[in-house]
């Protein structure tokens, strides 16, 4: 199995540069590649391997004029094993707290927190 994903969710950012050093140090993304001239990115990659050895991927960027997509719109799910970990290395980073950490009836110990554009991040151990 290659260790690149094939299903790139790609967020709009206001601020990538600003929006890649939060993600790698709040949510614990890697820089896979980022293109741009100093702090103006205009294409970057991140990555993430679940807890089952998965990896996926996020694509970012600045709003393109005529992309329909405005910044701080999506959501996005991460399957994680340490919630409690992750919960407090999120909110020490800045993330805004939407859903505390909590054990759900369906199984998963899970929070949703807001990155600094506005974007919803849920992280849970549920998975099969």
């Amino acid at each position: 199995m290659s260790d690149v994903p094939s299903l790139w969710p790609a967020l709009t950012c206001t601020d990538p540069r600003a929006m890649i050093t939060f993600l790698t140090s709040a949510f614990g993304l890697y820089e896979r590649v980022v293109y741009g001239d100093g702090d103006v990115v205009h294409h970057a990659e991140l990555t993430w391997t679940g807890p089952t050895g998965q990896v996926g991927g996020l694509m970012l960027g600045p709003a393109a004029p005529g992309c329909g997509r405005s910044p701080g719109t999506s959501s996005i799910h991460l399957v994680v094993d340490d919630p409690d970990t992750r919960f407090a290395t999120a909110t020490a980073a800045g993330a805004t707290v939407v859903r505390p950490l909590e054990d759900t009836d369906y199984g998963s110990r899970q929070f949703v927190v807001t990155d600094p554009e506005g974007n919803l991040w849920s992280f849970g151990t549920w998975y099969e």
